[in-house]
Formats: C-alpha cells, sequence, structure tokens
C-alpha cells in the first residue's frame, strides 16, 4: 500500500484538496478534480502472489488495503495476428463483470466505503453501471444507477441482479449524465468520468503491460476511446513508471472512436481544448457513445505526450473487425472491436510498424451485447 496519499487537485486552478473526505466535483469551480502524480513502483514492489491489481498495491493509493477485489485486473496478455501481423490481445473483458471497469471501480468503491460513503449514484451505458452494482453489491454499498433506455438488455438486467436500483433515462447518453448531475444533490455521485480514483484503478492498465511485456513499455497501445478512462489510466501509469526510472518512453497511445460518435476526434482535427457536443449519430460501440467530453484536455494530452493518435471506425469496419474476432476465438462486444478495426487502419497506413509491439485492449464482453452481434453479423452467426 502507497505511505504518500494523494490530494485532489484542480487542473484549471491548482488549488489542492485532502482525500480524506470524498469529492467528485472542485469545490472551488464546480469541475472535475484529479488526484496529485503518483510515485510509480518498481518490479521489487509487486506483490506477486496476489492475482489482481492489488499486486501493485505500493502504487495504488488507497488509505487501507480493499475490503474486497473480486480479482480485478491481471488479466491474460495473448500473443495473436492481425491483417497478418503479430500483436497482443489484453483480455481485460474477462473481469468479474465482463468488463475493464472493474479495475476503476474497484478502487474508486473501495476508497468511497473507506471514507463513509454508504449510497452511490452512476450513470452509465452499460459496462460502468454493471461493475458499479458489482462491486456495491460486494461492498454492501445502496445503488442507484441511471441508463439510456435503449441500453442493452443484458446490461440493464446484470446490474439489477446485483441489487441496484436501475432507471432508465430517454434520449442519449448525455442526456443520462444530465439526469445524473441533478439528482447527486441527493446522493453521492460516483461518477466514473468525474471521480479520480477510477483512474488510480485504470492506470494498473499500464502496470500489467510493462510486467507482462518483461518490465519494458510496448511500442504502442490501442484502445477504444469514449470517455477515456483507459487512454488516461494508461498514460498516468506509464507516465509514473518514467518518471521513476523503469521505462525510458511512453507507448504510443492509439485511441479509437467510432466515427458516428467521435468528439475527441473532431476536437483534435479542430484544435478545440473545451469540450462541445458531438452531433452523433447512433453507433452499434454504444459502450463509447459519449458525445460530451468530460476531461476533454487529459485525454488530448494523453495522445499528443506520447505521440499517438485518434483514428475513426464506420460501422461496417467495427462490424468487419467483430465477425473476424469471432472467428479468432474472441467474443467480445462492438466496443473492443472498435478497436481491432482502428488497428487494421493503423498497420494499413504505417502507423504502426510490422515489428513493433503492440497491444490491443479488449475492453467488453460479448455477453453484454447478444442482440446487437446477432443483428450486426446475421442470423447465421446468431
Amino acid at each position: 500500500m502507497s505511505t504518500e496519499p494523494p490530494r485532489y487537485i484542480n487542473p484549471r486552478t491548482g488549488a489542492t484538496w485532502p482525500t480524506t473526505e470524498p469529492l467528485w466535483k472542485a469545490p472551488d469551480d464546480g469541475g472535475y478534480v484529479n488526484l496529485t502524480p503518483g510515485a510509480g513502483l518498481t518490479p521489487g514492489d509487486i506483490v506477486a502472489a496476489e492475482h489482481s491489481l492489488w499486486r501493485y498495491a505500493k502504487a495504488v493509493r488507497l488509505p487501507q488495503p480493499p475490503a474486497v477485489t473480486l480479482g480485478a485486473g491481471w488479466t491474460p496478455l495473448l500473443a495473436a495476428t492481425w491483417d497478418g501481423i503479430r500483436v497482443h490481445f489484453k483480455a481485460d473483458y474477462l473481469m468479474v463483470s465482463g468488463s475493464f471497469k472493474d479495475r476503476g471501480t474497484m478502487v474508486m468503491l473501495n476508497y468511497l466505503k473507506q471514507t463513509g460513503i454508504s449510497a452511490i449514484l452512476e450513470d452509465s451505458s452499460g459496462n460502468a453501471g454493471a461493475s458499479a452494482a458489482t462491486y456495491a453489491a460486494a461492498l454492501g454499498l445502496a445503488c442507484r444507477i441511471f441508463v439510456p433506455a435503449a441500453a442493452p438488455e443484458a446490461k440493464k438486467i446484470q446490474m439489477a441482479a446485483m441489487g441496484a436500483d436501475v432507471t432508465a433515462i430517454d434520449g442519449s447518453r448525455d442526456d443520462v449524465a444530465d439526469a445524473a448531475l441533478a439528482e447527486a444533490a441527493h446522493m453521492f455521485y460516483a461518477a466514473h468520468n468525474h471521480q479520480p480514483f477510477f483512474l488510480e484503478g485504470t492506470k494498473t492498465l499500464a502496470f500489467e503491460l510493462w510486467e507482462q511485456f518483461g518490465f519494458k513499455a510496448p511500442d504502442c497501445v490501442v484502445a477504444p476511446l469514449g470517455q477515456g478512462s483507459n487512454i488516461m489510466g494508461s498514460h498516468i501509469g506509464f507516465a509514473e513508471l518514467l518518471a521513476c526510472g523503469q521505462i525510458d518512453r511512453l507507448p504510443r497511445i492509439h485511441a479509437i472512436q467510432a466515427a458516428n460518435c467521435a468528439p475527441y476526434h473532431a476536437a483534435l482535427q479542430s484544435g478545440a481544448r473545451e469540450a462541445t457536443r458531438f452531433p452523433a449519430k447512433p453507433t452499434i460501440a454504444d459502450g463509447i457513445a459519449s458525445a460530451t467530453p468530460v476531461r476533454l484536455r487529459e485525454v488530448l494530452d494523453a495522445v499528443h505526450n506520447s505521440d499517438g493518435s485518434i483514428t475513426t471506425v464506420a460501422e461496417d469496419e467495427i462490424v468487419a473487425a467483430l465477425r473476424q474476432l469471432g472467428r479468432m476465438g474472441y467474443f467480445v462486444e462492438p466496443t473492443s472491436a472498435t478497436a481491432c478495426a482502428g488497428l487494421g487502419k493503423l498497420l494499413a497506413d504505417g502507423t504502426i510498424g510490422p515489428n513493433e509491439t503492440v497491444a490491443v485492449i479488449l475492453t467488453g464482453s460479448g455477453l453484454k451485447a447478444v442482440e446487437k452481434i446477432g443483428g450486426a453479423l446475421g442470423p447465421s452467426h446468431a
């Protein structure tokens, strides 16, 4: 366990607050808060007998050890071939709730429990809500989750099965977030896009890749981009490793968005530094269908500082990648296929070279989206 507690910091004003009292927004201007940087870790700090992200306890700054982990993290890194090029798939869809969100949720909800929170509010297109419901149940926290009415039924059932109060909201993913913000006056808003202990969990993706690649950074990390917790988390983790001398460079972070909902790509193309709502269209990759970025600057900085990129993929490209993954033995949701569709474009245009080490993050299980997958691939594949 880290001996140096972090502080909340407002990245816009520089003001800080202790983490002994939980925050999800800055007291001075109402915007999101971050945590002050961590110190990283060395191979000797790893608790090798722990088969969860808590093997990195030295760098995960919880006030106390977690009451439960449910095995979050420490997922397989699997060698594969994509378009004739050797890559590695990070199988984060194999966590207990079926998505990578367990990294962040495990750390965030244990932190909130340790600081006296007994009931949480979350909003989600599905995976974050399912993860929040899972860990809230394990920790004995009351849990209310706002979801889009059109969210996959399997995800809503999963949340309800864990005892969460699931409230469906008509409209877009951003309408759901707006409804949750209004409700936040009555319950603690454990919003994974706002509460920074979520990123304290997702940064362990970088630690695992570093360890699994033989204590080296891969050349590239390719991941789907919705609000960006994997993009920011991996950047934070690798930056900590760089600062403490464990790697000599950051891996290039390549973020992939569905073209139908690509606000970060639009901001990068236009040079915008303030978030605006993207004129989104429906996408099969509902897990990344967030039209209004919360942490626009952090995501763009993660891409820029790592010499990475943001790429968009069309719906037919996502479906083609989904089919290809299935025929390789990977039953993942369309959001994960988005990363592989983008990988194909990055390989084709030479952005990623044939001899580079590449980690592709598979973020969610196909069991969460069976109806969409069946509809996309056709009756013969359903």
